[in-house]
């Protein structure tokens, strides 16, 4: 049993998620959370890889203009084409976000940008709660520089949720 857990670690390290490539989607989702991660979403946006986005997991104190200015956006790109989501607080409670804001607005495919180790837990999240064949996930990882102890947390965070739909909590 260790083995198997030890082979399971060693490939979740070994084979972490790379940034996608240029593929147009109906929407950018950004998981927040992480360094990186609202920096590649907008630079997507102003790119036109998506006509809109959204920013799942924002604090309620944080404003719009705010957001603006700290990672250089124009404020009306913000107005126009930026959702902040402010329903969420972990990576489950983000999927059920993403699920709900894309049901609303009809979106048939998402480029979903969060940190690599963060990606295998996020996509098994959104897979589970939106079901194949419903909508198309492009994950675009942020590449980190993770150490051992961060990759250790991130699989077995991973493995937990794994775990706890098999006994269904």
């Amino acid at each position: 049993m260790i083995l198997i857990y030890l082979l399971g670690y060693a490939a979740f390290a070994v084979m972490l998620p790379r940034p996608a490539g240029d593929e147009r989607t109906d929407a950018i989702v950004v998981l927040t959370g992480g360094s990186g991660r609202l920096e590649r979403g907008f630079d997507l946006l102003e790119r036109g890889m998506a006509p809109r986005m959204l920013i799942s997991g924002v604090a309620r104190t944080v404003r719009p203009s705010e957001l603006a200015a700290a990672y250089r956006v124009d404020e009306r790109l913000l107005d126009c084409c930026v959702t902040l989501g402010r329903e969420s607080f972990d990576t489950r409670s983000n999927a059920d976000e993403v699920k709900r804001w894309s049901q609303r607005r009809r979106v048939r495919s998402i480029r979903l940008v969060t940190n690599d180790l963060h990606m295998p837990r996020a996509r098994y999240e959104l897979h589970k709660r939106i079901g194949d064949g419903e909508l198309r996930i492009v994950p675009d990882a942020v590449p980190t520089d993770p150490d051992l102890g961060a990759i250790f947390l991130e699989y077995n965070k991973y493995l937990l949720g794994r775990a706890a739909d098999l006994i269904g909590i």
